[in-house]
């Protein structure tokens, strides 16, 4: 994960590469985003909790653990995320920013991923030139990894299958049904 001035006054894009790929996603974030997930990677600590710092506290706080953050879409130019949590064997999804979701994310030192027609849709690849190093793809700023993006990931890869058995069940008769079509693949996956 890389952050670098956009074009935009006061903007930054972070860009974020696959991890054992070649593909790149930016995102434009303001420049409080910015600072935080850039304090973050440096390991400098504020003087006084900034805003991220609090929601991570608060969230230590109530034993709520972050473990992986999801990029699930992209409409008009703008991104949307999820932040998975647990807190005593139960799994939350928290609808959030994707800057402020990733600023999370590299408090909590979890994953991020990525839905693959996003990445398709908003990355660009980093290809290899003649002497192995990175070259850039015409007008584009690419920068070395730190934190992966996956091809896809449903965020229940931790349940057993009986687990998963109940959780499709709760699903279909709450009628949240794209919760059970998550559910659905994450079983027919572990049946291959």
């Amino acid at each position: 994960m890389s952050i670098v001035p956009a074009h935009s006054h006061g903007a930054y894009t972070l860009i974020l590469n696959e991890k054992n790929g070649t593909r790149n996603l930016p995102v434009l974030i303001g420049a409080f985003e910015a600072q935080a997930i850039a304090m973050e990677l440096e390991g400098m600590k504020p003087s006084r909790p900034l805003t991220h710092d609090l929601l991570v506290a608060t969230m230590q706080a109530y034993k709520i653990d972050v473990t992986e953050v999801v990029i699930t879409d992209l409409q008009e130019g703008i991104f949307f995320s999820k932040i998975l949590c647990t807190r005593e064997g139960e799994e939350m999804e928290i609808d959030s920013r994707t800057s402020d979701a990733i600023a999370i994310a590299a408090k909590f030192k979890c994953p991020i991923f990525c839905e693959m027609h996003v990445l398709e849709e908003a990355g660009y690849e980093t290809a290899e030139d003649e002497s192995g190093g990175k070259e850039e793809t015409p007008g584009r700023v690419i920068h070395e990894e730190l934190v992966p993006i996956s091809k896809s990931h449903s965020g229940y890869s931790s349940h057993s299958l009986e687990e998963l058995d109940s959780l499709l069940e709760e699903a279909i008769r709450d009628e949240d049904y794209a919760k059970a079509a998550k559910i659905r693949d994450e079983i027919a996956k572990r049946k291959k």
